[in-house]
């Protein structure tokens, strides 16, 4: 025999289980559709029920952007890019990058240095702190503060967060934006074009550069080796990838010399080019 008041009781408290849980959907749903977006109203329901992970570039948390810089450099390392793996030549160029770490704008995010096994002279950064430098910019270059300032010039651009800039922006004429923000796929794929393909605004040229030089400075560094790291390149009979894809390069020198008379340091650091060659002697 059924017991018809505690059935009673319990359909009570099915109900009240599944009765608030679903007026928030419902509410959810309704501000969806009463948006004032034409075209995007709609945007916001798949991700509601389906519950793909979505993110606002424009307030995107440091623990969000490291996972989506992860993300990024598992695609590029699983297609495009191929990682050198002599552990003196990785452990060398960690090494000066993580000198550089603390003195940066952003030292409370983990970074990650991986060396490209490309004679082309490149170097490029994405989000949550990766930083890539090619084999042949530490071919290029002729001591440890050349290197530095190439890495510095990185770390300014995750300094400023230029990549998660762009990404939006990119998104943004793509028409890839929801109202919801940009699902993680989505983003991620944007992310390994922008490492690969697109090139930087000059105003994130000139911001990097500065942020870089101040990072160079405080780190001892020689600040005059960001100069003629620049100008080695220059030279070259053909634009290398780190200066076609960097637009403006005889402005920035003249920029960089220009901070460097203002504010002069004393230091030498990194100066040692025999010491260099000996760091990246497995590279000859």
């Amino acid at each position: 025999m059924i017991d018809r008041n505690g059935f009673l009781a319990t359909y009570r408290v099915w109900r009240r289980r599944w009765f608030y849980p679903l007026i928030s959907l419902v509410v959810a749903l309704s501000l969806c559709l009463t948006t004032p977006m034409p075209g995007r109203a709609l945007d916001l329901i798949p991700f509601l029920i389906q519950g793909v992970q979505v993110f606002q570039l424009s307030n995107i948390s440091p623990n969000q952007e490291v996972d989506l810089g992860k993300r990024i450099n598992q695609q590029l390392v699983g297609s495009d890019v191929r990682l050198n793996r002599n552990s003196e030549i990785n452990n060398y160029v960690k090494q000066v990058g993580q000198r550089l770490v603390p003195n940066s704008d952003r030292p409370n995010i983990p970074y990650t240095f991986q060396v490209v096994e490309d004679n082309s002279i490149n170097a490029f950064a994405t989000l949550g702190g990766y930083v890539y430098v090619n084999t042949g910019l530490l071919k290029t270059a002729d001591n440890e503060a050349e290197l530095a300032s190439v890495l510095a010039h990185e770390i300014g651009h995750i300094g400023g967060k230029h990549v998660v800039k762009q990404m939006q922006q990119k998104a943004l004429e793509s028409g890839l934006l929801t109202a919801a923000g940009l699902d993680r796929n989505t983003a991620v794929n944007i992310g390994v074009q922008i490492a690969r393909d697109l090139p930087r605004s000059r105003q994130n040229e000139y911001e990097a550069d500065q942020r870089g030089l101040r990072t160079l400075t405080r780190t001892g560094y020689s600040q005059a080796a960001m100069v003629s790291f620049m100008k080695k390149l220059l030279g070259k009979s053909s634009t290398p990838t780190f200066l076609s894809t960097h637009p403006g390069t005889s402005d920035r020198i003249v920029a960089l010399q220009r901070s460097i008379n203002a504010q002069p340091s004393n230091g030498r650091y990194g100066l040692d080019n025999s010491s260099y060659k000996a760091n990246i002697q497995a590279l000859r």
